[in-house]
């Protein structure tokens, strides 16, 4: 199980403490639980969800909104920051790109971009809570998290030495396909009636970022892989809304 509490520890900011520091071989197995830590977290909000019950739409969407932030701890917003501050301020240069992703500090163009998805992602939460959203909830953070397995599966990792090296190089791949598998399956049953629609854009988010993070890096990066989750979780609710 230790593979789990390490997914669980990175991915949330829920009270998990390890053993001491892990080996690779664990951290690299503990990518398998990403979709798993997903489906906790949507549980979370689903459960949150019927306890605002009764709750006016836009303070229920806006407390549901700000619940998924902090279970995250900000994590993949952080990454989402760094990767548009990089993405525009690289002008197309891989090492410029890589160089200014690394800066701590954060540009308009990053306060710009959280801005527009956390407005995004309210309204559409503000939407599915006035149509009396149940499991679906559970639906983003899976997918999210699911994303970036099958990323790191199918993509080279850029910086060498750190966590996200260990997890790439360390990642058991036939494992990993099967909980792939697995994943989508699951997020067919919850999309329902929108399966088709959900899956298409999902699919179709995640080859375009992957392309472009191919082609400006070379591969992806621990930011790049947190704005991706983080967008496609925005894709999935924008379509459950629409």
């Amino acid at each position: 199980m230790l593979p789990f509490w390490i997914a669980l520890q990175f991915l949330s900011s829920l009270p998990v403490s390890l053993p001491g520091m892990p080996a690779p071989r664990e951290v690299g197995r503990s990518l398998l639980y990403y979709p798993l830590v997903g489906l906790l977290l949507g549980l979370l909000l689903w459960l949150a969800s019927q306890l605002l019950q009764g709750t006016p739409a836009p303070l229920h969407a806006a407390l549901l909104l700000t619940l998924w932030v902090l279970l995250s701890g900000a994590l993949h917003l952080d990454g989402l920051a760094d990767s548009a501050d990089a993405w525009l301020g690289g002008f197309g240069d891989r090492e410029r790109t890589l160089r200014i992703m690394k800066d701590p500090r954060s540009g308009p163009i990053a306060v710009v971009t959280l801005v527009l998805v956390l407005l995004l992602k309210f309204c559409a939460l503000w939407v599915l809570v006035g149509q009396g959203i149940g499991a679906q909830l559970l639906l983003a953070p899976l997918i999210g998290r699911a994303a970036m397995l099958g990323l790191f599966l199918g993509t080279p990792y850029v910086r060498p030495g750190g966590l996200g090296q260990a997890l790439a190089e360390h990642l058991p791949r036939r494992e990993a396909a099967w909980v792939l598998l697995v994943s989508v399956l699951l997020c067919i049953v919850l999309a329902g009636h929108q399966a088709f629609s959900v899956m298409l854009v999902v699919l179709a988010g995640f080859a375009w970022l992957r392309h472009a993070m191919c082609r400006r890096l070379e591969g992806t990066t621990g930011d790049t892989a947190g704005a991706m989750l983080e967008l496609l979780e925005l894709a999935v609710v924008l379509v459950l809304a629409i």
